[in-house]
């Protein structure tokens, strides 16, 4: 079986790198709906992937401070098992940026290892990927996440 990824996700399987770009207005059900996709992912991934998340073309967040504690405790959990990954965040603004230092903060000492970006050319470096992977408006695996089945 291979995982349908969500229209704003895109896989590229050469770097092993899952982007997810939202638009418009973020809220917790949309972040919800993400990380219950990146938990099946994860269980059926033949190999570990990492992660960029680019918050730059945000209108807005609509997130309850009480949300942001638990699903970053739910995603510091859930991943407890796994072999250590990097999840890089690119934010423009200081609204995301707030939002994301408490996540980066949560995940600390685990196997995800989580940064935070205001400048996109540093976040392809410390991934090991370029720039334009990271821009890429298209992944190279068909809409789907290899997995184990």
């Amino acid at each position: 079986m291979k995982a349908r990824l969500p229209h704003d996700v895109i896989f590229h399987p050469g770097p092993l790198l899952l982007v997810y770009r939202p638009r418009g207005i973020l809220t917790e059900a949309r972040i919800r709906a993400v990380v219950q996709f990146l938990d099946d992912a994860e269980k059926a991934a033949v190999k570990p992937f990492h992660r960029f998340t680019d918050l730059s073309k945000l209108d807005a967040l609509d997130i309850p401070f009480k949300a942001i504690i638990a699903i970053s405790l739910h995603r510091r959990l859930a991943y407890s098992q796994y072999p250590p990954v990097k999840s890089a965040f690119y934010v423009t603004s200081e609204a995301a940026a707030r939002v994301i230092k408490v996540h980066v903060l949560l995940t600390d000492h685990s196997p995800l290892k989580t940064r935070m970006f205001k400048d996109l050319d540093a976040a392809a470096k410390w991934l090991g990927v370029s720039r334009d992977v990271l821009e890429a408006k298209r992944g190279g695996h068909n809409g789907r996440v290899a997995s184990r089945e």
